[in-house]
């Protein structure tokens, strides 16, 4: 355990002795508030119940944890998009299969594939999408290679995983060789 987990665990443990109250009644009293900003949470924890700052501090970012889902690309795929899963997986696979270097960082909507820098983002953009990004820049847009946004010069649409074929192949290797 780090010297900083073992200082939040000191904190939590004194929370009751230092604050008059145990966590589980100070989350039930913020939840009652409706308050949902750490600074207004913050300031009602130090001005109505004059709970010192860092004490204050811990109990409002406490009370502001998400449950966020512990696999965001599971989330993105799921419900209406999940058919979308293997278009994603195959892209994966193959980037992957580039080098040892290929950095995988999902978002809360799309996964940035990086080496040195951004070589592609994998977005299931509607329930019957996924847009392919490529960093591409200087290639003039032609067919399935659409022009797109400053991040990822170009978009190629995919619908099915048969769509993730040998020309989309060799862009995503294009895009990942220049990233380097």
């Amino acid at each position: 355990m780090s010297v900083v987990d073992k200082q939040l665990a000191t904190m939590l443990a004194n929370v009751p002795e230092k604050t008059g109250k145990p966590m589980a009644d100070w989350l039930t009293l913020i939840a009652a508030s409706g308050l949902d900003k750490h600074g207004k949470i913050l300031a009602m924890l130090k001005g109505d119940h004059g709970v010192s700052h860092g004490f204050a501090n811990l109990i409002a970012a406490e009370a502001l944890k998400t449950d966020a889902p512990a696999d965001p690309v599971a989330d993105q795929y799921s419900g209406p998009k999940a058919a979308l899963r293997p278009i994603y997986d195959a892209i994966l696979d193959f980037a992957q299969s580039l080098g040892g270097d290929v950095e995988v960082a999902p978002k809360k909507t799309s996964v940035s594939l990086r080496r040195a820098k951004q070589f592609a983002l994998v977005s299931p953009a509607t329930k019957t999408r996924v847009d392919l990004g490529l960093a591409l820049k200087g290639d003039d847009p032609s067919g399935r290679l659409e022009a797109y946004n400053a991040m990822c010069s170009h978009r190629v649409r995919l619908e099915a995983p048969a769509d993730f074929d040998d020309e989309v192949k060799a862009w995503v290797a294009e895009a990942y060789a220049r990233s380097g």
